[in-house]
């Protein structure tokens, strides 16, 4: 039998096969993409929060010895208010620094949403 006799229900079958391998194999690409974005995500978060303890148990005590050292110098509240402006402004560093971090995470996977778009088109060239 030469192959060019199948019969439409034949070709149907397979091109409804192909489509399906086709959504497989893009799925699967998704969960790739997406599994290495999230591995950025824990990255960034495990940065921040570890920055974060280490600034508070660190700032804690030189704030602290900032505050009794300028005490010595303006009033005890002066010298308060002056540590917490300055701490404030390293906080709004830090804060701004993971953020810009998180917002390099991409959240649609660029390859997969590319391959997509080609397979669409194909399909869309040999429906017609």
């Amino acid at each position: 039998m030469d192959p060019n006799d199948r019969s439409i229900s034949a070709v149907i079958r397979d091109i409804v096969q192909n489509i399906q391998d086709i959504v497989r194999a893009e799925l699967r690409l998704a969960k790739k993409e997406i599994g290495s974005e999230v591995a950025k995500a824990k990255t960034a978060a495990a940065l921040l929060g570890v920055g974060a303890v280490c600034a508070l148990f660190g700032v804690l005590f030189a704030l602290v010895a900032a505050v009794l050292g300028l005490a010595r110098i303006v009033a005890d509240w002066q010298a308060a208010l002056i540590v917490s402006a300055l701490t404030a402004v390293v906080a709004i560093f830090f804060i701004l620094s993971g953020r810009k971090q998180l917002e390099a995470i991409r959240t649609v996977p660029p390859r997969t949403a590319e391959t997509v778009k080609e397979n669409v088109q194909w399909i869309k060239q040999h429906t017609k």
